[in-house]
Order: structure tokens, then C-alpha cells, then sequence
């Protein structure tokens, strides 16, 4: 198939409705709104329904309804926005429903700014609401990939009945690249038992409950504990470049991965053995990745847009704590290639000759 020029955001949209949405439901906010746009006038074209809501509370709720009677249904946010879904979300996971919740991440707290930003990890891999949950997160990092996860969000949204979140980012989403779009897919929207969409005489009834009460607190646990546990093993997803000999390995998702892959093949031309490990997915995070490594590992830098550092904690625990983990973390501005390198060489004249922390 040609490949075409398109937005980040634009790209995303197209695949989700080539992936079988139907449903849209959300509000204006920089830098995702061109997924509103695009998706106001082209949804009819599928014969989908477009909602702009009164607000983002609105819009992850108005997804909740539509996911109860089948439909792929699709919001998406922003910073701000993306904090007023939470308690929906945590709906979704308490109700076992698939749905699918884009993040195009901006900087900062608050109002933050429209600049790329990574700062909504701890929120999206942890359970932004409240309760014991996860969601699955996918990390794109181009055009291609962001309308590749949209497409395959809502077939793992439905394969463990739970939402999936998409977290690109500004630059991810504003950038225009070439992209091969996917096929298109229908979608059986009564293919599964429990979707509420009325019923013939003599059918049983549905309901839809929470599952912590249908299941009772026990096998409630039990189940939940069964789920994560299957994710966990079978949705890790990375890249490793240059790995196999590295004596330090980058570790970044999303824009930030872009720029560690130059900062790699610079440091190669200088005879430094860097290497990269790259989440596509942030949760479950990629543990499988790092067990992988050779023996000539002495530590590891992640490459981040957060003041904190946030996937940092989450390399720590990968590896056991067993090795130094240190963060270059850049706010408002993707990280710079040059610098990486520094501080890739800083860690290697502190580190270099294999000395590890202990348990």
C-alpha cells in the first residue's frame, strides 16, 4: 500500500476508525486536538457517531456507555484534561470494559504548556484513579507508529476486556511523516455476551455491575491478580538496539527514543559501546529487555522529559537495583543528542571496569 503524508494525530485518528471506532466522544485541548478535528467530519464517512462534549469528565463517560453496548469507542486528552478522565477510567477497569484513551502528553502541572512532555508516566503506568488497577500503555514513537498502536489498542483493549492508553506526545503528534495506513476492519459489534444492547424474549438479561461485586472480594482478587499477571507476561514490547555488547544502554520511549538512537550511532563513531532499550510498551514495562543483556552492562541512563525522573524507578526495579540507573530528563525540550553522549561517557568514567550495587 502507497504510503501517505500525514499529522501525528491525524494518522491516529484514521487507523482508529480503520480499526473499527465508531464511537468518539471528547474535548478540545493542545496539542490532541486535531484528532477532534479530523475525526468530526471524517466518523460520518464510517457511519460512526462524533460527540464534542461539555467536557472532559463527559467525554470518558459518554466512552463507558458506548463500550457497555460493544462499540469501539475512543476519547482523547491532553495534560489537564487527560487528569479529569481518571475516575472514568477507573470505572472502565471496575467494569471490565475495553475502551481506548489517547494522551498526547504536554509539559508541566497545572495548566503545564503545550510542549512535548513524558510527565504523565507515574499517572499512566500506575492507575492515574482510584482503586487497584493498570491499564495497558503503548509508547509510539513516529507517524507510523502512533496509527499502527491505534489500530492495535482496541484489539488488546477487547482481548482482556480493559482500557488501553496510547501516550504519544506533542512532537509525536504535530509531526507529519509518511505512514502506511491499515486495512480497514469491521467490527462485530454483538460478538461478544455482554454487551448491553437490549434483548429478544426469552433471552437471559445483562446487566452490567461492577465486577468486584458480581465476583465477590476473593475471586475478585483472584481474577484481577490472574489478568495483570497474563499482561504482564505476554504484552511486554521493546526495541534493543546495539545491545548485544554494550557497556551502557540508554533507556527511552517516544521522541526521547529518537533522539537516544543519533545519540547511539555518535557514540558508536567514538568507539563507545552505547546501547538502547526501548519501551513500546511502559506498562507492563519490558523486564524481559534487560534480562537479556550481556555481562559487560555497567549501568544505565534514562533519557526522559520529566523534572523528576519517572521511568527511572521502574529500571531500577527491572534490573534489581543491582546497577547504577541514572536520568537525563529534559523539560520543555526534547533531549539533545550531544548531551546524552556526555553524559553517557561521564557515566562510563565512574562505572566502566563492571562495578555493580548489591542487594
Amino acid at each position: 500500500m502507497a504510503k501517505v503524508l500525514m499529522k501525528g494525530n491525524e494518522a491516529f485518528a484514521e487507523a482508529a476508525m480503520r480499526a473499527g471506532c465508531r464511537f468518539f466522544s471528547g474535548y478540545p485541548i493542545t496539542p490532541q486536538t486535531e484528532i477532534l478535528e479530523y475525526m468530526s467530519w471524517r466518523m460520518k464517512e464510517f457511519g460512526g457517531e462524533f460527540v464534542q462534549t461539555e467536557s472532559e469528565v463527559a467525554g470518558i463517560n459518554m466512552v463507558f456507555g458506548a463500550a457497555a453496548t460493544g462499540a469501539r469507542a475512543l476519547t482523547t486528552s491532553s495534560g489537564p484534561g487527560f487528569s479529569l478522565k481518571q475516575e472514568g477510567i477507573s470505572y472502565l477497569c471496575g467494569s471490565d470494559l475495553p475502551a481506548v484513551i489517547a494522551n498526547v502528553m504536554r509539559i508541566g502541572s497545572a495548566l503545564g504548556n503545550v510542549f512535548q512532555g513524558q510527565g504523565d508516566y507515574w499517572q499512566m503506568t500506575r492507575g492515574g484513579g482510584h482503586g487497584d488497577y493498570r491499564t495497558i500503555v503503548l509508547a509510539p514513537a513516529s507517524v507510523q507508529e502512533n496509527a499502527d498502536m491505534a489500530y492495535e489498542a482496541f484489539d488488546l483493549a477487547e482481548k482482556y476486556t480493559h482500557p488501553v492508553i496510547v501516550a504519544s506526545d506533542a512532537a509525536i503528534g504535530q509531526m507529519v511523516e509518511a505512514v502506511e495506513l491499515p486495512e480497514y476492519k469491521e467490527h462485530d459489534i454483538d460478538k461478544y455476551d455482554w454487551v448491553i444492547r437490549g434483548r429478544k424474549p426469552g433471552e437471559k438479561k445483562r446487566v452490567l455491575e461492577n465486577t468486584y461485586y458480581a465476583m465477590g472480594a476473593d475471586n475478585y482478587k483472584e481474577y484481577l491478580l490472574d489478568k495483570y499477571r497474563t499482561i504482564e507476561e505476554t504484552e511486554q514490547r521493546w526495541e534493543s538496539v546495539q545491545t548485544e555488547d554494550a557497556e551502557l544502554v540508554l533507556v527511552a520511549y517516544g521522541i526521547s527514543s529518537r533522539v537516544s538512537k543519533e545519540a547511539v550511532k555518535m557514540a558508536r563513531g567514538e568507539g563507545i559501546k552505547l546501547g538502547l532499550i526501548r519501551p513500546k510498551t511502559l506498562w507492563p514495562f519490558p523486564k524481559k529487555a534487560f534480562d537479556a543483556l550481556g555481562e559487560d552492562v555497567v549501568g544505565f541512563l534514562s533519557v526522559e522529559m520529566s523534572i523528576l525522573g519517572q521511568m527511572v524507578d521502574d529500571i531500577k526495579l527491572a534490573t534489581l537495583n543491582k546497577y547504577p540507573v541514572e536520568c537525563y530528563n529534559e523539560f520543555a525540550n526534547v533531549p539533545d543528542s550531544e548531551i546524552i553522549v556526555q553524559k553517557a561517557k561521564e557515566m562510563l568514567s565512574k562505572y566502566e571496569g563492571g562495578v555493580k550495587y548489591e542487594l
